[in-house]
């Protein structure tokens, strides 16, 4: 499950008094990074933050109705930096939030629920259940952009609000799966604005929004929401109490990305991704060890295929089936892509790469074993 970041107070550690600056506690980034083109700040969906008059505004009942449909679970799995065990790199899994921005399948995200993710599933609010792709980071910001292939009839995208006309003592929701406890909502305000919080990176994100809405491991990703249901920021770090004794949960001191920095950066991202070749497959490394336990062939396994994608087109097949190695679930059955174009590739990071060197349209040979045969497979690419 993924936790929010936590940040500590530095004080006695620093021999700075109590108004001391606070520092991020996150996990090293063990994945390429994406780079984003910058543009003047826009919004997408923009309409004007609500206020908080008693004569008007939703309900809590209201507002968790009317932006529920289009908030997601995220379920991530991948191989953190330098873990290895006795079957070579150890798999964790991480559980968030996030929320749909277009009917096209893109869901945002914070890049900390994701960073290490190799497989990505996305579970709606009806229960149906998606294989996700990444196809946008931007670790300075700790955003993401998720896309699934989904019936646009099953997709509700929130709208996001301009975060500039925030003020503080405006009411608002936030809801995600805290603890894996699916669409909770808790209400609270806007206690402070203009806060500067530290990226997994390491970069400042400034302008984010202090909310004391609960916030707790498992909401990192969704959304904060006005009065009117609209999105103002996405819920990523919670204050933990000072010198390292808070528990790691809630105290009421949350900090929120605001909406018209993730938009920009969504924006970019997902505009990014379409210049970018694309085969639609989700891979895991099948090291000699591991091999060796499960009776697979060394390489990379494709442990699922996005429906109509590249790689579906071309006939690639995704695991079929688990089994669980030193009491950790290793997927089982999928193709293992052993040579791209001739040249071996032994890890996922090593397939990627290859990829990366292609362009939509050009054509790959992929070796892989199958049933514990060879075979060649032609895949033209696409883009995101």
């Amino acid at each position: 499950m993924r936790t929010p970041i936590v940040v500590a107070a530095l004080v006695a550690a620093t021999g700075l008094g109590a108004s001391a600056a606070a520092v991020a506690v996150h996990e090293t980034d063990g994945g390429s990074h994406t780079t984003v083109i910058r543009r003047p700040a826009v919004t997408v969906n923009a309409a004007p933050a609500a206020t908080t008059s008693p004569s008007g505004g939703l309900s809590v009942s209201q507002i968790y109705q009317k932006a529920v449909p289009g908030i997601v679970e995220v379920l991530a799995t991948g191989q953190p930096t330098g873990s290895n065990g006795f079957f070579g790199p150890q798999t964790e899994s991480a559980q968030g939030t996030g929320f749909q921005v277009d009917t096209k399948g893109d869901i945002v995200t914070n890049f900390h629920v994701v960073e290490n993710s190799d497989s990505v599933r996305v579970r709606l609010n009806n229960g149906h259940s998606y294989p996700g792709r990444v196809i946008g980071r931007e670790p300075a910001k700790d955003l993401a952009v998720i896309r699934i292939s989904a019936p646009a009839s099953e997709l509700s995208p929130l709208r996001f609000a301009d975060s500039s006309a925030v003020q503080v003592g405006d009411s608002v929701v936030a809801i995600g799966d805290p603890y894996g406890l699916r669409n909770t909502a808790t209400a609270g305000i806007v206690s402070a604005l203009h806060r500067t919080i530290v990226s997994p990176s390491n970069d400042k994100i400034t302008g984010v929004i202090q909310t004391d809405a609960a916030i707790n491991s498992g909401n990192s990703g969704g959304p904060l929401l006005n009065s009117e249901g609209q999105v103002i920021g996405v819920n990523s770090q919670i204050y933990a109490g000072s010198q390292g004794g808070g528990s790691g949960g809630n105290i009421g001191i949350g900090f929120v990305i605001p909406s018209n920095t993730v938009a920009n950066v969504a924006r970019n991202l997902i505009e990014t991704a379409k210049t970018k070749p694309y085969v639609g497959i989700v891979l895991v490394t099948v090291s000699p060890s591991v091999a060796n336990a499960t009776g697979m062939s060394p390489g990379v396994e494709i442990v699922a295929v996005t429906k109509d994608a590249p790689g579906d087109r071309a006939g690639l097949e995704g695991a079929t089936g688990t089994k669980t190695i030193e009491g950790t679930p290793f997927q089982t059955g999928g193709d293992v892509i052993t040579k791209i174009d001739g040249t071996a590739v032994h890890t996922s990071e090593e397939l990627i790469a290859q990829i990366q060197t292609k362009k939509p349209g050009d054509q790959i040979q992929l070796q892989i074993v199958r049933d514990g045969q060879p075979r060649t497979v032609t895949v033209t690419l696409g883009s995101n």
